[in-house]
């Protein structure tokens, strides 16, 4: 749920409008002022998915309203430079596309240096200029991306039969990381190599940017780079699937922003078996939230879904829970907290703090999207566990608590 308020929270002062405001521009949001008639979602995003494999899901149904009252957040007065959507640390790589403001709506193109390659391209040209071995089972793939115009990487757990001159393919778990975080994020924070590595399944963590949006970058509706769904789906998944053996059995998990990734990924593009979220941001339209986001992410903006008003379409167009009814058919598991210290927080830990902060919005976003599924008649897991920050001491519970459903639905089974 970082997205890209994931980046720097700067709400000082900002924390007064995300009370005063949010009454006024979703106010008028949701009646309709200033919405543009006759536009459909972002733009970028229009394009069928092209198949990798045999189809997994059913067609969907249409995107439902979730709900008449959607709950909207309450939020303190939040400490300037604080991050309450933050799940690792440190700082982005010179390389990161969102951080890269000069390529920011460019058309994609594949960066310099991609070089012809030996391996097989994904069909947009996107190809892999590099694979190396970091641990027996582990690789850090190097990734020409035209959607994001630069080389990013993606990391690669393969099971243990697993042979690169094999035939044979398996079922896959596509992992998304949250904000202020990159690909590395599933191996150096959880347990995912505890709780997945046992079972024949591959693991594949892409890069998804400092900000962690998990969209096509409005840019103020001309599109362009960084194009991160594009990256995700039309050029990750293929060059896994190409190139690695991987299969047409999908599921797709995430935390923080990486949930609202997999959720969103799941509804707009019916190619996984099962999406699970912890603490994602799954109401990004809920009353209040948009003038939260786009605070939160002074250099970002509004550049990632638009203006919440005049670009009101893109925002629902993302939005998990607007979007609830496309999930029919796929297995989904959602959790998170509500900002209350918890079983792994200090007792004392002050309203003001961060992660109190980030797990109240997701506890609240989290609450709107199973009311609205259950509304929609779509089955959802949920684990809406009370008392809990924003933090990895409670997603690897979640993950672990998770798993077995995650891997009955891809066939999984112990290797």
């Amino acid at each position: 749920m970082k997205k890209r308020t994931d980046r720097k929270i700067a709400i000082a002062g900002t924390a007064a409008a995300a009370v005063l405001l949010p009454a006024v521009m979703v106010g008028l949001a949701q009646a309709g002022v200033g919405v543009p008639k006759g536009r459909s979602e972002a733009s970028g995003n229009g394009k069928p998915i092209p198949s990798f494999g045999p189809a997994t899901q059913p067609s969907a149904p249409g995107s439902a309203s979730p709900t008449t009252s959607p709950k909207a957040p309450k939020l303190p007065n939040v400490p300037l430079n604080s991050n309450p959507f933050g799940t690792g640390g440190g700082s982005p790589s010179p390389t990161d596309p969102d951080s890269n403001t000069g390529s920011h709506g460019k058309k994609p193109h594949l960066p310099p240096g991609a070089g012809s390659g030996k391996y097989a391209k994904a069909p947009d040209g996107a190809t892999i200029t590099g694979v190396k071995k970091v641990a027996s089972r582990i690789f850090d793939v190097t990734i020409a991306s035209p959607a994001l115009g630069a080389q990013v990487k993606t990391r690669v757990m393969v099971p243990k039969s697993w042979k690169s001159s094999t035939t044979k393919t398996w079922p896959v778990v596509y992992a998304y990381h949250g904000g202020n975080n990159n690909y590395t994020s599933w191996t150096k924070d959880s347990n995912i190599e505890q709780v997945v590595g046992p079972y024949n399944a591959m693991v594949v963590m892409p890069e998804g940017g400092w900000n962690g949006s998990y969209t096509n970058w409005y840019n103020g509706g001309k599109g362009g780079i960084p194009e991160w769904e594009t990256f995700h789906i039309r050029e990750v998944i293929p060059l896994m699937e190409r190139n690695f053996h991987a299969g047409s059995v999908r599921a797709a998990i995430g935390l923080s922003s990486g949930g609202q990734g997999a959720i969103t990924y799941a509804e707009r593009h019916r190619i996984f078996k099962y999406a699970a979220s912890y603490s994602g941001a799954l109401n990004i339209t809920a009353p209040g939230m948009p003038i939260i986001l786009t605070s939160m992410n002074r250099e970002a903006g509004t550049a990632i879904w638009g203006d919440p008003i005049s670009a009101r379409a893109n925002w629902q167009a993302h939005d998990a829970t607007v979007n609830v009814a496309k999930l029919k058919g796929v297995g989904v598991y959602v959790s998170s907290g509500n900002g209350q210290p918890g079983p792994h927080d200090k007792p004392d830990t002050p309203p003001h703090d961060a992660g109190r902060i980030g797990e109240q919005l997701a506890g609240t976003m989290n609450e709107n999207f199973v009311a609205a599924a259950k509304r929609a008649g779509v089955p959802v897991t949920s684990h809406l566990y009370g008392p809990g920050m924003h933090n990895w001491k409670y997603w690897r519970v979640e993950l672990q608590r998770s798993w077995p459903a995650i891997a009955k639905a891809i066939g999984a089974g112990r290797s």
